[in-house]
């Protein structure tokens, strides 16, 4: 997978080429210190997957993402964990917060390299049947799989696809992920950020920034935070 990386920070950039260079499955192809300087390169360049930081002068890196082609993902990297909210606000496929370690780097990556293969294995028409009380089929991969509502974890919105995640497989289908949630029945799947629908019913704990299913974690997003947790958490909490 042809990446870049883009930080205005030299050292940073050299500790995200070292981490590059252990993965095994990334071409570097440019490090940049701008964001500008990224977009001239990628005018004449495939580039794949963006390592990019968020604060840097001029225009900062959730502003770049807006506007970097939709086959391209992006990994942010940043100090400053009180911007990953806003990071999967732009359909980033993970948030490091620096100084970076490489199991939790190889973990990113992963996840960038098995949606990339997912996306280019499907076809551009998939879509969902008729959801009814218990399961739906989905076209994916060149075939038709039958979804369990009981067994879908979480809905990631990526790019114009939604990716569910399952009790043992992830299912990726060209679809918005609004059209998918009006088709949920809402009492169960709540939509708790932009790129975000999670089965209530999965949901292991929270806090007031993240939700946890298995070891993913969820981020909720700023307009959906209050409704979440006014019908989902508060009002299920035990009282003393």
């Amino acid at each position: 997978m042809n990446c870049i990386i883009i930080d205005d920070e030299p050292l940073a950039r050299e500790a995200i080429e070292m981490l590059i260079d252990q993965t095994g499955n990334l071409n570097l192809t440019g490090s940049f210190n701008t964001p500008n300087a990224a977009a001239d390169f990628m005018g004449s360049n495939i580039v794949e997957l963006i390592f990019l930081d968020i604060q840097m002068p001029g225009i900062n890196g959730i502003e770049f993402a807006r506007t970097i082609p939709k086959a391209t993902f992006v990994i942010f990297t940043t100090a400053y964990s009180e911007f990953a909210t806003d990071s999967y606000e732009v359909d980033a496929i993970d948030y490091l917060i620096k100084p970076i370690k490489f199991e939790r780097f190889q973990k990113a990556v992963e996840k960038a390299l098995t949606y990339s293969k997912l996306l280019k294995a499907n076809d551009a028409d998939n879509n969902i049947g008729q959801v009814t009380d218990d399961f739906f089929f989905v076209k994916a991969d060149r075939r038709i799989f039958k979804v369990y509502l009981n067994n879908i974890h979480f809905i990631q919105g990526l790019k114009d696809y939604v990716v569910m995640h399952t009790e043992n497989q992830k299912v990726i289908t060209a679809m918005n992920i609004k059209t998918i949630h009006d088709q949920l029945p809402k009492e169960v799947f709540v939509r708790v950020s932009k790129s975000y629908i999670i089965n209530v019913k999965h949901i292991e704990s929270v806090d007031n920034n993240t939700v946890y299913i298995g070891t993913n974690e969820i981020p909720i997003g700023n307009i959906y935070r209050d409704f979440f947790f006014t019908e989902f958490v508060t009002k299920n909490i035990l009282s003393r």
